[in-house]
């Protein structure tokens, strides 16, 4: 499948996440991130937009009752930059994983415009 975006990951915090997870998690984790890369639309299910923030979503990841979240942005449009994830326990996203997010989203632009 031909990609439309590519997805990145800023600094380890992905990776440190993703190599914690089982490798059935990881396999899914894989998928969103190839529906991401190659989907025209992307779906709700896969990638949501954070109410409140200025451009931060999440990527989805469920299996069987666990779900799982990857924080992320666009830049230019086609480059999507990965930012850290956790495991979803509770219905509402915690607001520290937000911010921590928005931190590290915040702190990518700023090196951008260092360079």
């Amino acid at each position: 499948m031909e990609k439309i975006r590519q997805v990145i990951a800023y600094e380890r915090h992905f990776e440190d996440f993703l190599l914690a997870q089982p490798e059935k998690v990881q396999d899914k984790i894989f998928k969103v991130i190839e529906a991401i890369e190659t989907l025209e639309r992307i779906p709700a299910n896969y990638l949501k937009f954070i109410h409140g923030t200025k451009g931060l979503y999440e990527a989805r990841i469920q299996l069987g009752s666990n779900i799982w979240r990857v924080f992320c942005f666009f830049d230019q449009g086609k480059l999507v930059i990965l930012l850290n994830g956790f495991v979803k326990k509770t219905q509402k996203t915690p607001r520290k994983e937000i911010d921590k997010a928005l931190r590290l989203m915040n702190k990518y632009y700023e090196e951008k415009n260092i360079k």
